[in-house]
């Protein structure tokens, strides 16, 4: 089997969960901050949101991220110079970013301290849309 066609399918399938819990994540933020004076509500969305993020995004974030290595490796670090991969690399960080900048929104709600409101994550919930349109394209393309 060709180890680089191997290693972009784990690659591929790693960003697929990590871009569903990106995209969902902030969704249930959404629904959260609009009910989080109901406690009982509060503390099912506290629990749904840890375990998205804990044991589906997290892991997910990090094989993206060693599958993505290891694909730059099968083909040379040399290419990392290249202006396509540089930008590539540029949006992917951040998109790591905003991963970290949800866990911390899950931290806040956890602790009840969220002070974003539902419209708020409405609109930031379209940041890896655009982030993944951005890669997609870069990447298909290399246009530089």
């Amino acid at each position: 089997m060709n180890l680089y066609l191997t290693l972009k399918a784990l690659h591929l399938i790693a960003i697929i969960s990590w871009m569903a819990g990106l995209l969902y994540l902030p969704r249930i933020f959404v629904y959260h901050s609009e009910k989080k004076n109901e406690k009982k509500i509060s503390e099912v969305f506290k629990i749904m949101e840890f375990k998205l993020y804990s044991y589906i995004m997290m892991p997910a974030m990090i094989l993206s991220w060693i599958f993505g290595l290891l694909l730059i490796g099968s083909i040379g670090f040399d290419k990392i110079t290249n202006t396509w991969m540089i930008l590539k690399l540029i949006l992917v960080f951040i998109l790591t970013g905003y991963h970290f900048f949800l866990g911390n929104c899950l931290i806040k709600f956890r602790s009840d301290e969220n002070k974003y409101s539902s419209r708020f994550f409405r609109i930031i919930n379209e940041i890896p849309t655009i982030l993944l349109i951005l890669i997609i394209f870069i990447v298909i393309f290399k246009p530089l």
